[in-house]
């Protein structure tokens, strides 16, 4: 017989062994397990108020312009400004050889004083009836001409120091000291812009216009509240100050069959140049139980648009839609989708037809995103 003293250890190491094999065939399983099911954000469809919006090319212009251009004749003996800078109207911007202007202006000042005289001397003369009212008369034309020649000549004096034409920026110098410049030529000296606020015009076609005023006038659509204009620039960034269409023309460009519109938007950082290549996003029209998802979650294919369903079992599903317009950046949907249906919005490459995906609720910033949206 076995001594008990030896055969426990044995009995022992038998049963850490069992109890080991047993582990290794639990842990078997496990790692063939299916993995959870991806994660995709969704929205859940509902319906509500839709303002459609359009967005059009645009170009920005100046508010005013003027071209600052010689009235007198002479040679530029300084430049009084700063290229680029801000000017106000009135301010010398360059200063022409003035002496024989001002020797003019002298001398049609005394000219003035003696024909004022002359004309003082000859109503007494008249009330006297020592000159005849023809020799009155003449005398105060001739008052009236030296007046005249008087303020012509002041202008010139002051055209010589070429004052700014309006309050605005001026670009750079076209001419510079010792150059001659003319007035019957117009030389153009610099050039001045208002640049706050801007004009941005654009162009609508007229046949898109007519449909929109159709829907309107047959209730299928509302005229929108707002008349903002939201401003998007070459890079994609929005403009933060939003504007105001200030201009509607009332024929149509025979060439184009478009009509020109123009907005006016405040410029106070002058981010805005004449120029720059624009988008304007404006509202056209209203409408009520409507059905709108964000633009990223709609797709084109061969059959046309649809999107990417999760269906109540989960499984992925492609849903043909046709869209009636964008209202700010989503799509309006005219067909398609119901109320409830969850349409896939981030996670589309993890979204094959037929495939079980977890849906959950779009995050929290493309939920603001809709919000500022719909707010447009």
């Amino acid at each position: 017989m076995i001594p008990a003293s030896k055969f426990l250890p044995v009995l022992l190491a038998l049963t850490l062994a069992a109890c080991g094999g047993g582990d290794k065939k639990a842990a078997a399983p496990a790692a063939g397990a299916m993995p959870p099911p991806p994660e995709v954000e969704v929205v859940t469809i509902a319906t509500g108020n839709a303002t459609y919006t359009r967005d059009l090319p645009g170009r920005v212009q100046a508010f005013r312009t003027a071209q600052v251009r010689a009235r007198v004749d002479g040679v530029v003996e300084q430049r009084l400004f700063k290229e680029g800078s801000d000017v106000t109207e009135g301010t010398q911007l360059f200063r022409i050889d003035s002496r024989s202007y001002r020797a003019a202006a002298e001398a049609a000042n005394a000219d003035a004083a003696l024909a004022y005289q002359n004309l003082d001397r000859a109503k007494r003369l008249l009330e006297i009836k020592a000159i005849s009212q023809q020799e009155y008369d003449l005398t105060l034309a001739r008052a009236a001409q030296a007046r005249a020649a008087l303020v012509r000549a002041n202008e010139d004096v002051t055209n010589a120091g070429v004052p700014a034409p309006i309050t605005g920026h001026i670009g750079r110098t076209e001419v510079t000291e010792g150059a001659l410049v003319s007035k019957s030529a117009a030389t153009l000296l610099a050039t001045v812009e208002q640049l706050d606020p801007v004009y941005v015009n654009f162009s609508q076609s007229a046949t898109d216009l007519l449909r929109l005023r159709q829907a309107v006038a047959t209730g299928v659509l509302k005229r929108a509240d707002s008349t903002d204009v939201e401003l998007m620039l070459e890079d994609g960034s929005i403009y933060p100050k939003t504007g105001r269409i200030f201009f509607t023309d009332l024929a149509v460009d025979a060439n184009t069959g478009s009509i020109s519109l123009r907005a006016q938007f405040p410029n106070p950082k002058r981010d805005l140049l004449p120029g720059m290549f624009v988008r304007l996003r404006f509202p056209e029209a209203m409408a009520e139980n409507a059905i709108r998802v964000p633009q990223r979650a709609v797709q084109s294919g061969a059959q046309g648009q649809f999107v990417m369903t999760v269906g109540p079992d989960g499984k992925v599903a492609p849903r043909p839609v046709t869209t009636s317009g964008m209202a700010g950046a989503d799509f309006v949907i005219a067909s398609g989708l119901q109320p409830g249906d969850q349409v896939i919005v981030n996670g589309l490459q993890k979204a094959r037809p037929g495939t079980v995906v977890k849906p959950v609720p779009v995050t929290t910033t493309m939920k603001l995103e809709n919000q500022l949206s719909a707010a447009k």
